[in-house]
């Protein structure tokens, strides 16, 4: 796969997947939104029925109060006023001729009874209305005496009334029998019930209650707090938002007509209520009340509509999380593939620079040896024929190398455990280097700390570890390589530690030394030989050793490799 191919698929799988979480992130917010409304209607509604339920109560409170304190009031509350039927009967008159006897019996003008007096005096009427008891009366409507007298006074005018009628009737009679009017033929007779009076009380009592109650309900203008139990409307408001499945802490207060805000609940921050709350106006059927309103306001509203869905927001994340995983997973493996890709082709270019010299000298000598002339030159002839073995042997060598890397990638290896003394093979590796380091004009140093140099280790594995260290120490010198050894214990590991002054290498190529094939890129040069199979190979080993090798560099200025081996293994 080319580079190209691969940065195009990367930039389709970023945009997939950011479209995909942008389509999230709106599902999400749009899920929010609409619980947030809903949570907020429903607040709304449970406040509307909290006021209505507050003002139908206060009616039904002012008449239970006149309820309870009038007996009267109790039992004829409920009874259903009956009509009054008055009966009237015409009857033919018995005329006869006026006498001496009628005008004897002729009455003088009835004086009023002192119950109504006191009566008109006690309600600050002119008493001069004595004079005129007939237009008294006429002017007096049920609307109004009801109104201006109690039932038991009213029962005292109808008295007084009846004595009245009584007078003219009589008064009639005789004007008519002294100047020769006769009565009519026909007489109307009028029977009003016995419970007409109290018929009319029980109405008027009736008129009285609810004059009342009208009267309570217009006195508005008293101050909220006289108006309601903080108590009740909180526990109102309780079971109606339980009602509608809103189980939550809630900060509760009334703001009055002069912008105060009277915290019914105890709260921290009551302007809040204010700015963030739910309002309803308090008993909005005033006529003419003030505009005191109920507020509510929820701490933990966002957390309740995260909770409402917060099943389907964790599904989401979840299944978006696998997805970028498997995104991000699958641009891992198509950047490792490529990586190795590179690898293996540095690879095969490095083997074929190693491969391709001895095999060309091998074939040099090969011709040499069958050049007739020189068949006879024993010296010439034993020369090439080193040169063949030589070349044949390194051949191997690599050979072995590219095996021997299989076997570790296959774990069939076996370490030959005994004590050995770490100092020795440090010294022997050390003298092995020791020629080559100083044809170069270089220079290499061992120094030892180890209180007790024996240690539990395959001496051929370890040996092998560092001589590919000191190697590589050589090899990536270009100048006067300088190689410092030092060895040192901590407790039950011991420390070893190869310095060189080589071209280093950057924090990248770093954390790549250790793996299979890789070599820190030198473009096109071959200067250094070798497949970059050696540090993988120490790495292998020290981890099958129970041990750990660590690498501090910087370009230009060497590297130190750090070993860490247990003593007792």
């Amino acid at each position: 796969m080319s580079s190209t191919q691969m940065k195009l698929i990367i930039l389709l799988m970023s945009i997939a997947s950011i479209g995909l979480l942008g389509f999230q992130y709106y599902w999400v917010r749009n899920a929010l939104r609409i619980n947030e409304e809903r949570f907020e209607q429903m607040v709304y509604q449970s406040m509307a029925n909290t006021v209505a339920q507050l003002e139908k109560g206060e009616t039904s409170d002012i008449f239970l109060s006149y309820l309870a304190t009038d007996t009267l009031l109790q039992q004829s509350l409920f009874q259903r006023i009956e009509p009054i039927v008055v009966q009237v009967r015409q009857r033919p008159a018995n005329p006869r001729r006026p006498s001496i006897r009628d005008s004897l019996l002729q009455q003088q003008i009835p004086q009023v009874s002192q119950r109504f007096r006191r009566l008109i005096e006690a309600r600050g009427i002119d008493v001069s209305v004595l004079n005129d008891l007939d237009n008294f009366f006429t002017n007096l409507t049920p609307e109004v005496a009801s109104s201006m007298f109690t039932p038991d006074e009213m029962e005292i005018l109808l008295q007084e009334r009846e004595r009245q009628l009584q007078y003219l009737s009589q008064a009639e009679g005789s004007f008519r029998s002294r100047y020769g009017f006769f009565s009519p033929d026909i007489i109307e007779e009028y029977n009003i019930p016995r419970d007409a009076l109290e018929k009319i009380r029980n109405a008027n009592i009736k008129i009285e209650l609810m004059n009342r109650a009208w009267e309570e309900m217009l006195e508005g203008q008293r101050d909220i707090l006289s108006r309601v139990d903080t108590g009740v409307v909180r526990k109102l408001l309780q079971n109606n938002l339980k009602e509608r499945g809103i189980v939550q802490d809630f900060d509760l207060g009334v703001l009055s007509d002069e912008g105060q805000i009277i915290p019914i609940t105890q709260t921290d921050f009551p302007e809040k209520l204010l700015s963030e709350g739910v309002q309803a106006r308090l008993f909005p059927g005033d006529i003419l009340g003030k505009e005191n309103f109920l507020m509510v306001h929820f701490p933990d509203k966002n957390a309740f509509i995260l909770r409402q869905i917060w099943l389907p927001v964790l599904s989401s994340l979840f299944f978006i999380g696998i997805v970028i995983f498997c995104f991000v997973y699958a641009i891992k493996v198509i950047i490792r593939q490529k990586n190795l890709s590179d690898i293996k082709n540095d690879f095969i270019n490095n083997m074929t620079h190693e491969f391709k010299t001895p095999i060309a000298t091998v074939s040099l000598a090969v011709e040499a040896l069958q050049d007739p002339d020189l068949m006879n030159q024993e010296a010439f002839r034993k020369r090439y024929i080193s040169v063949i073995k030589d070349e044949n042997k390194r051949l191997g060598s690599q050979v072995e190398k590219v095996l021997q890397a299989a076997t570790l990638d296959k774990k069939e290896f076996k370490l030959k455990l005994e004590e050995i003394n770490l100092e020795e093979i440090l010294e022997g590796a050390r003298r092995q280097f020791e020629l080559q380091v100083e044809n170069k004009g270089g220079e290499i140093t061992f120094e030892s700390e180890l209180g007790y140099p024996l240690i539990r280790a395959d001496a051929f594995h370890l040996s092998h570890i560092f001589n590919n260290l000191l190697d590589n120490a050589n090899k990536y010198c270009k100048e006067k390589p300088v190689i410092r050894i030092k060895a040192w214990e901590e407790g039950e590991h011991a420390f070893i530690s190869i310095q060189d002054n080589g071209i280093g290498m950057n924090k990248d190529a770093q954390r790549k030394i250790f793996d299979k094939f890789y070599r820190v890129p030198t473009g096109n040069l071959h200067d250094v030989k070798g497949f970059g199979l050696g540090l993988s190979y120490v790495k292998t080993m020290l981890e099958a050793h129970k041990g750990e090798i660590s690498v501090q560099s910087e370009p230009g200025k060497g590297s130190i490799f750090t070993i860490k081996l247990p003593k007792n293994l």
